[in-house]
C-alpha cells in the first residue's frame, strides 16, 4: 500500500480479532514510529507492548484506579474497566519523558511522540492491521504510570489497541482541509 493511500484509508478500528501479532509485525511499527521528527533528536518516547497476560493485569490496575477515582462505583463499571485491555491482543502504550531545561519544551516532547505514534499507526495499516488510539482517565493515573515503568512526571499520550480487523472497515467521510487553511503568498 502506498503512502497516501495508507493516509487517506487509515481509520480507528474498534474491533479486531483475538488472533496474536507476530513480533516481527510489533518490530516493524515500533521501528516505523521511531522515524518520527523529535527536537535535540532526544527521542522522548517510550514504549510498553503489552499482550498475553499482561493484559489482565494492567486491566486489575486500571479497575483499582477507577475505584479510587469513583469510591463506591458499580462492581459492573469496574469490571467493564477491567476488561478494556482485553478488546484487543496488543496494546503498546506511549509514554513521553519529561523535558530536560534548557533546550527541550515539554510540548514539543509531545509533539515528537504524537507524531511516532502517527507513524505507527499507518505503518498499522499498511501491514494489514488495525489500531485505536486511546488514552482516557487511566493515562493519568499514578499507579497506571508505575505498572508500565513511567514515572508520575512521564505523560502516557497513547494507548494502542492492536490486532487484525474484525471485518473490512467502512472508511469514514472525511472533512476538508479548506475551512482550516489560510494560504499567504505574499
Amino acid at each position: 500500500m502506498d503512502l497516501l493511500t495508507a493516509i487517506h484509508t487509515r481509520q480507528s478500528v474498534k474491533k479486531v480479532l483475538p488472533d496474536p501479532v507476530p513480533q516481527e509485525l510489533v518490530e516493524k511499527l515500533l521501528d516505523a514510529a521511531i522515524q518520527a521528527p523529535n527536537h535535540y533528536r532526544n527521542r522522548p518516547w517510550r514504549f510498553v507492548v503489552i499482550a498475553g497476560r499482561a493484559r489482565e493485569r494492567l486491566g486489575d490496575v486500571m479497575a483499582r484506579s477507577l475505584a479510587r477515582l469513583i469510591p463506591g462505583a458499580p462492581e459492573a463499571a469496574l469490571e467493564k474497566e477491567r476488561a478494556k485491555p482485553l478488546r484487543a491482543p496488543l496494546l503498546i502504550a506511549v509514554g513521553i519523558d519529561p523535558p530536560v531545561p534548557p533546550n527541550e519544551i515539554e510540548v514539543e516532547n509531545i509533539c515528537a511522540g504524537a507524531a511516532a505514534v502517527e507513524n505507527l499507526l499507518l505503518a498499522a495499516r499498511g501491514l494489514g492491521l488495525g489500531a485505536m488510539w486511546r488514552t482516557g482517565t487511566a493515562a493519568r493515573d499514578p499507579e497506571v504510570k508505575a505498572f508500565l515503568g513511567f514515572s508520575p512526571e512521564h505523560q502516557i499520550i497513547a494507548i494502542l489497541y492492536i490486532g487484525y480487523p474484525d471485518g473490512e472497515p467502512v472508511p469514514p467521510k472525511r472533512l476538508s482541509y479548506a475551512d482550516r487553511t489560510t494560504w499567504m503568498a505574499e
